[in-house]
């Protein structure tokens, strides 16, 4: 039911900004920091543990899935909202801060991937990929003519 997919929404949603708010102050600054970042993250959560759990039925998963798919352009538009321009005149801080954050996603991201591990392929497949690459392969399909015969 979507309807249990809002609710979810909206408790995320709730203690998402709660937990914003309660950081804004812990780190003295007049505003809710992540906020809407923590109920996105929560979210997800929330829809994993409950599937683990085995309480969602498909009409439930499917209005929390279609709540968790719509999140996403609802965080855009609230962070379009926000005063950039006032942030990055506070300071280089903001500069550095961002740019941190980018390069941590990136190392973050590379090294998931190589811990990630991939499947082993078959030796055979590589020496015919390789030998394909290098043009000493298999001719490639020749394709049906398109142009009709006079």
């Amino acid at each position: 039911m979507t309807i249990l997919g809002v609710a979810l929404l909206a408790l995320c949603t709730l203690v998402g900004v709660f937990l914003g708010d309660l950081l804004g102050i812990l780190l003295d600054v007049k505003a809710n920091v992540g906020g809407v970042g923590i109920a996105m993250m929560l979210l997800i959560a929330a829809r994993v543990w409950l599937m683990r759990q085995d309480r969602l039925g498909h009409a439930t998963k499917l209005g929390v899935e279609f709540w968790a798919s719509m999140y996403i352009p609802i965080v855009v538009a609230m962070a379009a909202q926000q005063n950039v321009v006032a942030a990055v005149s506070g300071g280089p801080i903001v500069i550095i801060a961002a740019v941190g954050s980018v390069l941590l996603c990136f190392a973050a991201t590379a090294l998931l991937g190589r811990i990630g591990g991939r499947p082993a392929q078959d030796a055979a497949e590589v020496a015919q990929a390789g030998a394909v690459i290098a043009g000493e392969g298999a001719e490639a399909p020749s394709r049906p003519s398109t142009t009709a015969r006079r």
